[in-house]
Protein backbone atom coordinates (compact mmCIF):
# COMPACT_ATOMS: atom_id res chain seq x y z
CA UNK A 1 0.00 0.00 0.00
CA UNK A 2 1.52 3.34 -1.06
CA UNK A 3 0.18 5.84 1.95
CA UNK A 4 1.24 8.88 3.59
CA UNK A 5 2.43 7.59 7.08
CA UNK A 6 2.00 9.85 10.14
CA UNK A 7 1.73 11.41 13.93
CA UNK A 8 -1.30 12.84 14.69
CA UNK A 9 -0.99 14.43 18.32
CA UNK A 10 -4.17 13.82 20.46
CA UNK A 11 -4.79 14.06 24.10
CA UNK A 12 -3.88 10.59 25.01
CA UNK A 13 -0.63 10.64 22.85
CA UNK A 14 0.63 10.24 19.14
CA UNK A 15 -1.31 7.67 17.24
CA UNK A 16 0.26 6.81 14.30
CA UNK A 17 -1.76 6.90 10.79
CA UNK A 18 -1.28 5.56 7.32
CA UNK A 19 -3.46 7.17 4.96
CA UNK A 20 -3.79 6.67 0.79
CA UNK A 21 -5.38 9.62 0.62
CA UNK A 22 -7.21 10.40 -2.67
CA UNK A 23 -11.21 11.33 -3.32
CA UNK A 24 -12.37 7.71 -2.58
CA UNK A 25 -14.78 6.89 0.21
CA UNK A 26 -12.88 6.55 3.24
CA UNK A 27 -12.72 3.70 4.96
CA UNK A 28 -10.97 3.58 8.10
CA UNK A 29 -9.62 0.38 8.78
CA UNK A 30 -9.39 -0.90 13.22
CA UNK A 31 -7.31 -3.77 14.22
CA UNK A 32 -7.56 -6.12 17.06
CA UNK A 33 -5.94 -6.76 20.71
CA UNK A 34 -2.34 -7.06 20.76
CA UNK A 35 -2.21 -6.12 17.14
CA UNK A 36 -1.16 -2.78 14.62
CA UNK A 37 -2.48 -1.72 11.40
CA UNK A 38 0.28 -3.43 9.71
CA UNK A 39 -2.27 -6.78 9.80
CA UNK A 40 -4.47 -5.54 6.77
CA UNK A 41 -1.55 -5.32 3.88
CA UNK A 42 -4.30 -7.99 1.82
CA UNK A 43 -7.14 -5.61 2.02
CA UNK A 44 -5.01 -3.01 0.03
CA UNK A 45 -5.77 -4.25 -3.46
CA UNK A 46 -6.06 -2.11 -6.66
CA UNK A 47 -9.81 -2.38 -7.02
CA UNK A 48 -10.85 -1.36 -3.47
CA UNK A 49 -8.16 1.60 -3.31
CA UNK A 50 -10.05 2.49 -6.90
CA UNK A 51 -13.41 2.99 -5.02
CA UNK A 52 -11.81 4.06 -1.51
CA UNK A 53 -9.55 5.96 0.34
CA UNK A 54 -7.81 3.94 3.43
CA UNK A 55 -6.75 5.16 6.51
CA UNK A 56 -5.20 2.49 9.22
CA UNK A 57 -4.16 3.51 12.41
CA UNK A 58 -2.24 2.19 15.33
CA UNK A 59 -4.66 2.50 18.30
CA UNK A 60 -2.92 3.76 22.07
CA UNK A 61 -0.43 1.23 22.68
CA UNK A 62 -0.09 -0.67 20.07
CA UNK A 63 2.44 -0.50 16.94
CA UNK A 64 3.81 2.83 16.54
CA UNK A 65 1.16 4.74 18.61
CA UNK A 66 2.56 5.83 21.78
CA UNK A 67 1.38 4.48 25.24
CA UNK A 68 -1.38 6.12 26.65
CA UNK A 69 -0.62 9.20 29.05
CA UNK A 70 -3.64 7.97 30.92
CA UNK A 71 -4.36 4.11 30.16
CA UNK A 72 -7.25 4.16 33.00
CA UNK A 73 -9.27 6.77 30.69
CA UNK A 74 -7.74 5.93 27.15
CA UNK A 75 -7.75 1.94 26.73
CA UNK A 76 -11.78 2.11 28.04
CA UNK A 77 -14.37 1.36 24.82
CA UNK A 78 -15.23 5.26 24.75
CA UNK A 79 -11.56 6.32 25.49
CA UNK A 80 -10.67 5.05 22.42
CA UNK A 81 -13.36 6.02 20.24
CA UNK A 82 -12.86 9.19 21.58
CA UNK A 83 -8.96 9.35 20.68
CA UNK A 84 -10.05 7.95 16.77
CA UNK A 85 -12.27 10.62 16.40
CA UNK A 86 -9.81 12.99 17.89
CA UNK A 87 -7.89 12.01 14.90
CA UNK A 88 -10.01 12.22 12.15
CA UNK A 89 -11.34 15.56 13.11
CA UNK A 90 -7.69 16.86 12.60
CA UNK A 91 -7.23 15.08 9.57
CA UNK A 92 -10.28 16.44 8.06
CA UNK A 93 -12.42 13.38 7.72
CA UNK A 94 -15.95 14.45 7.73
CA UNK A 95 -17.80 10.80 7.22
CA UNK A 96 -16.21 7.31 6.50
CA UNK A 97 -17.79 3.97 6.88
CA UNK A 98 -15.37 1.64 9.30
CA UNK A 99 -14.38 -1.63 9.60
CA UNK A 100 -13.08 -3.35 12.56
CA UNK A 101 -11.23 -6.80 13.51
CA UNK A 102 -12.32 -8.18 16.81
CA UNK A 103 -11.93 -5.93 19.35
CA UNK A 104 -11.49 -2.83 16.46
CA UNK A 105 -14.89 -4.34 15.67
CA UNK A 106 -16.21 -3.40 19.02
CA UNK A 107 -14.56 0.19 19.08
CA UNK A 108 -16.20 0.87 15.67
CA UNK A 109 -19.53 -0.42 16.94
CA UNK A 110 -19.05 2.02 19.88
CA UNK A 111 -18.46 4.99 16.83
CA UNK A 112 -21.28 3.87 15.27
CA UNK A 113 -23.78 4.38 18.22
CA UNK A 114 -22.36 7.54 18.81
CA UNK A 115 -21.46 9.14 15.62
CA UNK A 116 -23.84 10.49 12.81
CA UNK A 117 -20.67 10.07 10.61
CA UNK A 118 -20.49 6.72 10.56
CA UNK A 119 -22.06 5.59 6.99
CA UNK A 120 -21.55 1.68 7.68
CA UNK A 121 -19.94 -0.58 9.45
CA UNK A 122 -18.20 -4.05 8.73
CA UNK A 123 -17.31 -6.16 11.38
CA UNK A 124 -14.97 -9.29 11.53
CA UNK A 125 -14.80 -11.69 14.38
CA UNK A 126 -16.51 -9.74 16.63
CA UNK A 127 -20.09 -10.35 18.60
CA UNK A 128 -22.06 -7.42 19.22
CA UNK A 129 -22.94 -8.01 22.93
CA UNK A 130 -25.16 -6.49 25.35
CA UNK A 131 -23.30 -5.43 28.37
CA UNK A 132 -22.35 -7.22 31.19
CA UNK A 133 -20.57 -10.82 31.67
CA UNK A 134 -23.95 -12.89 30.72
CA UNK A 135 -24.09 -10.81 27.25
CA UNK A 136 -20.21 -11.47 26.93
CA UNK A 137 -20.87 -15.00 27.02
CA UNK A 138 -23.70 -15.13 24.53
CA UNK A 139 -21.40 -14.48 22.50
CA UNK A 140 -17.70 -15.81 23.17
CA UNK A 141 -16.86 -19.27 24.08
CA UNK A 142 -15.56 -19.09 27.44
CA UNK A 143 -11.71 -20.42 27.08
CA UNK A 144 -8.22 -19.92 28.72
CA UNK A 145 -7.13 -18.62 25.28
CA UNK A 146 -10.26 -16.11 25.24
CA UNK A 147 -8.80 -15.09 28.43
CA UNK A 148 -5.16 -14.17 26.96
CA UNK A 149 -6.80 -10.88 25.77
CA UNK A 150 -7.46 -9.78 29.15
CA UNK A 151 -3.87 -10.69 30.66
CA UNK A 152 -1.42 -7.96 31.35
CA UNK A 153 1.94 -9.58 31.36
CA UNK A 154 2.89 -12.48 28.15
CA UNK A 155 4.95 -15.22 28.71
CA UNK A 156 6.93 -16.47 25.28
CA UNK A 157 4.28 -19.16 25.29
CA UNK A 158 1.58 -16.62 25.47
CA UNK A 159 2.25 -14.67 22.85
CA UNK A 160 2.60 -18.19 20.44
CA UNK A 161 -0.56 -19.26 21.71
CA UNK A 162 -2.39 -16.17 20.92
CA UNK A 163 -0.51 -15.82 17.76
CA UNK A 164 -1.83 -19.37 16.81
CA UNK A 165 -5.48 -18.81 17.72
CA UNK A 166 -5.56 -15.12 16.62
CA UNK A 167 -4.17 -15.31 13.08
CA UNK A 168 -3.78 -19.13 12.29
CA UNK A 169 -0.38 -19.84 9.96
CA UNK A 170 -0.70 -15.89 8.27
CA UNK A 171 0.85 -14.11 10.88
CA UNK A 172 4.69 -12.29 9.89
CA UNK A 173 7.40 -11.02 11.60
CA UNK A 174 5.51 -7.50 11.69
CA UNK A 175 2.39 -9.47 13.61
CA UNK A 176 4.98 -10.92 16.12
CA UNK A 177 6.44 -7.47 17.00
CA UNK A 178 3.34 -5.85 16.87
CA UNK A 179 2.32 -8.96 19.52
CA UNK A 180 5.59 -8.26 21.95
CA UNK A 181 5.71 -4.45 21.65
CA UNK A 182 1.99 -3.81 23.15
CA UNK A 183 1.26 -2.28 25.95
CA UNK A 184 -0.27 -5.24 28.28
CA UNK A 185 -1.77 -2.54 30.79
CA UNK A 186 -4.34 -2.41 27.52
CA UNK A 187 -5.46 -6.08 27.56
CA UNK A 188 -6.83 -5.51 31.56
CA UNK A 189 -8.20 -2.55 31.10
CA UNK A 190 -9.90 -2.69 27.83
CA UNK A 191 -11.37 -6.45 29.10
CA UNK A 192 -13.09 -4.19 32.12
CA UNK A 193 -14.07 -1.83 30.33
CA UNK A 194 -15.90 -4.77 27.84
CA UNK A 195 -17.20 -6.22 30.98
CA UNK A 196 -18.46 -3.71 32.58
CA UNK A 197 -20.67 -2.22 29.88
CA UNK A 198 -19.33 1.04 29.26
CA UNK A 199 -20.11 2.91 25.86
CA UNK A 200 -23.39 2.29 24.36
CA UNK A 201 -25.21 -1.67 24.35
CA UNK A 202 -23.50 -3.03 21.30
CA UNK A 203 -26.08 -5.44 20.21
CA UNK A 204 -28.45 -2.76 20.36
CA UNK A 205 -26.78 -0.71 18.66
CA UNK A 206 -26.24 -2.85 15.19
CA UNK A 207 -29.84 -4.25 15.76
CA UNK A 208 -31.07 -0.23 15.49
CA UNK A 209 -28.46 1.01 13.39
CA UNK A 210 -29.85 2.80 10.05
CA UNK A 211 -26.57 2.24 7.70
CA UNK A 212 -25.23 -1.19 6.40
CA UNK A 213 -23.76 -3.59 8.96
CA UNK A 214 -21.70 -6.62 6.95
CA UNK A 215 -21.08 -9.06 9.76
CA UNK A 216 -18.06 -11.44 8.98
CA UNK A 217 -16.56 -14.22 10.83
CA UNK A 218 -14.34 -17.64 10.08
CA UNK A 219 -15.81 -20.72 9.86
CA UNK A 220 -13.23 -21.96 12.33
CA UNK A 221 -12.80 -18.83 14.31
CA UNK A 222 -12.55 -20.40 18.04
CA UNK A 223 -14.08 -17.25 19.85
CA UNK A 224 -16.97 -16.71 19.00
CA UNK A 225 -20.52 -18.37 18.84
CA UNK A 226 -21.61 -18.76 15.11
CA UNK A 227 -25.32 -19.18 16.10
CA UNK A 228 -25.05 -15.82 18.00
CA UNK A 229 -23.82 -14.02 14.87
CA UNK A 230 -26.33 -15.48 12.60
CA UNK A 231 -29.32 -13.81 14.13
CA UNK A 232 -28.69 -10.25 13.38
CA UNK A 233 -29.05 -11.45 10.06
CA UNK A 234 -31.51 -9.01 7.96
CA UNK A 235 -31.04 -8.91 4.77
CA UNK A 236 -34.15 -5.99 4.47
CA UNK A 237 -31.38 -3.80 6.65
CA UNK A 238 -28.33 -4.54 4.80
CA UNK A 239 -27.10 -6.09 7.80
CA UNK A 240 -25.96 -9.77 6.28
CA UNK A 241 -23.85 -12.17 8.09
CA UNK A 242 -21.62 -14.04 6.63
CA UNK A 243 -19.54 -16.90 7.07
CA UNK A 244 -16.10 -17.46 5.43
CA UNK A 245 -14.93 -21.01 4.85
CA UNK A 246 -11.65 -22.43 5.92
CA UNK A 247 -10.97 -19.25 7.91
CA UNK A 248 -10.63 -18.56 11.89
CA UNK A 249 -10.41 -15.59 13.84
CA UNK A 250 -8.72 -13.53 11.27
CA UNK A 251 -10.57 -14.40 7.94
CA UNK A 252 -9.44 -11.31 6.34
CA UNK A 253 -6.12 -12.46 6.24
CA UNK A 254 -6.28 -16.24 6.06
CA UNK A 255 -8.79 -16.13 3.04
CA UNK A 256 -8.17 -12.47 1.99
CA UNK A 257 -9.91 -13.29 -1.50
CA UNK A 258 -13.55 -14.56 -0.32
CA UNK A 259 -13.14 -11.68 2.36
CA UNK A 260 -11.93 -8.69 -0.11
CA UNK A 261 -14.93 -9.78 -2.17
CA UNK A 262 -17.21 -9.14 0.91
CA UNK A 263 -15.75 -5.81 2.07
CA UNK A 264 -15.85 -4.27 -1.44
CA UNK A 265 -19.67 -5.21 -1.71
CA UNK A 266 -19.78 -3.42 1.44
CA UNK A 267 -18.16 -0.50 0.15
CA UNK A 268 -20.39 -0.64 -2.97
CA UNK A 269 -23.76 -0.56 -0.77
CA UNK A 270 -22.54 2.66 1.12
CA UNK A 271 -21.81 4.36 -1.94
CA UNK A 272 -24.99 3.44 -3.66
CA UNK A 273 -26.69 4.86 -0.67
CA UNK A 274 -24.65 7.96 -0.76
CA UNK A 275 -25.82 8.35 -4.48
CA UNK A 276 -29.40 7.92 -3.51
CA UNK A 277 -29.30 10.38 -1.17
CA UNK A 278 -26.94 12.87 -3.05
CA UNK A 279 -27.27 11.75 -6.57
CA UNK A 280 -24.83 14.79 -8.13
CA UNK A 281 -22.36 14.08 -5.15
CA UNK A 282 -18.94 13.75 -7.51
CA UNK A 283 -16.36 13.38 -4.37
CA UNK A 284 -16.01 11.57 -1.18
CA UNK A 285 -13.48 14.36 0.52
Amino acid sequence: MKATERNINTRHGRIRVSDTEGSGLPLLLLHGSSSSRKVFERQCRPRLLEKTRILALDLPGHGESDDAHDPEVAYTLPGLADTIEEVLEKIGIGSLAVFGWSLGGNVAIEMLARASFVEGLLIAGTPPVAPGLIGLLRGFHASFDLMLASKPQWSERDIERFEINCFGHSATPDIRNALARADGQFRSIFSHSLMRGDGYNQRRAVLDADVPVFIVHGAEDPFIRHNYLAGFENLAHQRPVVQIEGAGHAAFREKPEPFNAVLEQFVDTVLDNRRKLSPRAASFA
